[in-house]
Order: structure tokens, then sequence, then C-alpha cells
């Protein structure tokens, strides 16, 4: 009989027995489930954040702010800077020959949250009617568009979904006065989370004669060094421009650094017990099959196939635990909106992503758990001497 014969009999024997060890190949299973189902609940939230602020941003597009910002709340421009920076080559212009590019103010108000009486600081931003030409996913989903010089503002998505009183028609106190929600809008990314009003509206109602950002369109993204560097060199200017893309992606680079770290951290040290548990598990199963094992080894059969039937058998455990894990993770979070506080001190509103790439993490790591837990017993599995295991 061939080696491979060998494997494959001695294997599928050994995995019809499972059943017989169902208690024991259970605590494999649900432990190994739990390392990934956290593993990839955890990463699912920094995998959403990502998508968020990058499923909004363009490489075709630049945002200026002001030198030294680390964001456009901390961002300043003076409205002679905004005008300097319209007028760079690198914009693109409109067919009336008016640069394609809006200066916009960021600030930040306060909405309550459903059931608390705090509230949230959320971003309003102001912005001319260029500014929604340049966001071609910008679209009204309830209510109308807000009307400039008037207190009237329009709610992202995803913050009518996570904050209270954010309701077509309702009204909201911003700086003594009253603001009323007119209308609900996608905008994509972590424009979902802002509310919107008209630019020289929201500067009255601030007293700020300035912009906090410019977001222009290039005439083509290879022109952007081209711009930064004219910019930097204008003594009048103190700017600093980035394509809108790596922007917002490193407003979050922080945040969803620590929740890698983190999340690495927690499955590490579960993925200790769950090996632990696995290679515990697996000498047990190697204990009561002694017998057998040695039977087997009288009858021909070599060492090899032995390791192989008791590395499958741990293998197999552990995928299925990996895929239960992931698929729990899935069910549970996948699509699950939150907001968390993001640059700015403000909140971002987002969903929870199980990605095909973090699955396939969460399975690695499992079959990892499974190889190490087994390794071992597979081993002295297939050193135990023949009469001794018979004699057993």
């Amino acid at each position: 009989m061939s080696t491979w014969t060998q494997v494959r009999e001695i294997t599928l024997m050994n995995l019809r027995s499972v059943p017989e060890r169902l208690g024991p190949s259970l605590v494999i299973v649900v432990g190994i489930a739990g390392v990934v189902g956290v593993l990839v609940a955890l990463l699912s939230m920094s995998a959403g954040l990502q998508q968020t602020l990058g499923s909004g941003g363009r490489t075709d597009q630049a945002v200026v702010t002001r030198g030294g910002s680390n964001g456009e709340l901390s961002s300043f421009l003076a409205i002679g800077s905004m005008t300097l920076v319209k007028q760079d080559p690198a914009i693109a212009r409109g067919e009336d020959g008016v640069p394609l590019a809006s200066g916009e103010i960021i600030v930040i108000t306060e909405v309550p949250r459903p059931g608390q009486r705090t509230g949230a600081n959320v971003t309003l931003r102001g912005l001319p009617p260029v500014g929604l030409r340049l966001r071609e996913e910008f679209r009204v989903t309830a209510g109308r568009m807000f009307r400039p010089g008037v207190q009237e503002l329009i709610v992202g998505e995803g913050a009518a979904r996570q904050f209270a009183g954010l309701e077509v028609g309702r009204t909201l106190r911003f700086r003594g006065s009253t603001w009323t929600v007119v209308g609900h809008f996608a905008g994509g990314g972590i424009y979902d989370s802002e509310l919107w009003s008209d630019v020289g509206t929201v500067q009255g109602a601030w007293r700020r004669p300035s912009v906090s950002s410019v977001l222009a369109q290039l005439r083509t993204p290879a022109e952007l060094p081209t711009m930064t560097a004219r910019l930097k060199a204008d003594p009048q200017l103190d700017v600093e421009a980035a394509t809108q893309l790596d922007f917002y992606q490193g407003q979050s680079g922080n945040l969803t650094a620590t929740i890698g770290v983190l999340a690495g951290i927690v499955a590490l040290i579960m993925a200790f017990g769950a090996a632990f548990g696995a290679l515990n598990t697996m000498y047990s199963a190697v204990s009561a099959r002694t017998r057998e094992i040695g039977t087997l080894r009288a009858l021909g059969f070599g060492a090899a196939p032995v390791v192989a039937s008791v590395m499958a058998e741990a293998l197999l455990l552990s995928f299925a635990g990996g895929a239960l894990g992931a698929l729990l993770a899935y069910l549970a979070f996948n699509g699950y909106a939150v907001s968390t506080l993001g640059g700015g001190f403000t909140q971002i509103a987002f969903e929870f992503a199980v990605t095909p790439a973090l699955v396939g993490l969460g399975l690695g790591l499992a079959v990892l758990i499974g190889f190490i837990g087994g390794l071992a017993p597979a081993l002295r599995a297939a050193r135990i001497p023949v009469t001794s295991a018979l004699r057993d």
C-alpha cells in the first residue's frame, strides 16, 4: 500500500471517529471561533472607518489648508489667501472661465444623541454652489436644498441615523439663532456625517470672515506637486495641499492604527489560549487512540500517515472554528452603524465592514492555531512504540 493511500485511509478513519469525541472537539471549534470572531469584529471597525473616509475621496481633487494645521477645523484661510489659491493655473476652469474651486468653512455644532441628554460634536460645513458641483456623488435624498442667505441646512444620511432631532422640518439652535433642517443628502464617505449650509450664512453666524479650506478640481492629478510647490513658494501664502483621498484618509490614520494594535493584542492573547486548548484536546485524542494507532502501525502503516491523520483532524477542527467565528462576526457586525470621534473632535458616522480580506485573515489565523496545537500531539502519536501501544 502506497504512502498516499495510507494517509488517505487513516485520515478518513480518524475523521469518521470525530463524533465520538464531540465534546473535546467542540473545545477547539468554540475556542478558535471566539478568537477569529473578536479579531474580525475589531478589524471590521477599522475597515469600515477607512472605507468611509476613502470612499468619498478623489485623486483628481486637492484640499488646500493652512500650513501646519492637522485638519480643516484648525485651518483658517483669509479671503485673500483663498483668492490666490483659486488663481493657480493647475486648477480647472468651468465653461464660464471661473475656477472650479470651493472655499469652505468648518465649524463644530452640538446635536443630541438618541435617548441621551448630552450632545455630540458634529461638523457643520458651509460651502458655495460650486462645492456641490465638485461632489459628483452628492444628491438630496429627502426634502430640498438649502437656500443661500437663509439659516437652513441639510443633513448627511449618516448623521441623520446616528443623532436625534435631525429629521426634515426640525429646528436646531446654533449661535443663539434657529436653523431649520430642510433636507437630507448622500454625499459619500465622511460627508454623510456632516451638516451643510450656505458658506456666507455660516460665516455670518460664527463671525468668521475666512474659510477653513479650499477644495479644487485639478486639471490633471499630475499637476498637484507643481501646484504645491508654487503655493509654498508664494510669500503671501502659508498653505499645504493634498489630494482629497490622502487628506481624509490621513484624518483617521492614528485611530485605525490604534484599533489594529488593539485587535492584534487581544487576538494574540486569545490565540495562545486557543492553541493550548487545541494542544490539550489533541493530546487527549491521541491518548484515547493509542491502541488503535499501535494496531495500524503493526499492520504496516508508517509514521507519516499517523502524523497526517492527527494534523488533518486538528486543521479541520480549527478551520471549522475559524469559519464559525467569521460567520458570527459577519452576521453581528457587518453593516452595523456607529459613530466615533474623528479628526477635529467631531463625530464620524460609519458602518463596520467585514471584508473578504478580514475573513481570509481570520481563517489563516485559525489554521495557524490548529497547526501549532496539532503538531506536537501528531509527532507523539507517530513515536509511540508499537508494543507499548498494543499493551495499553
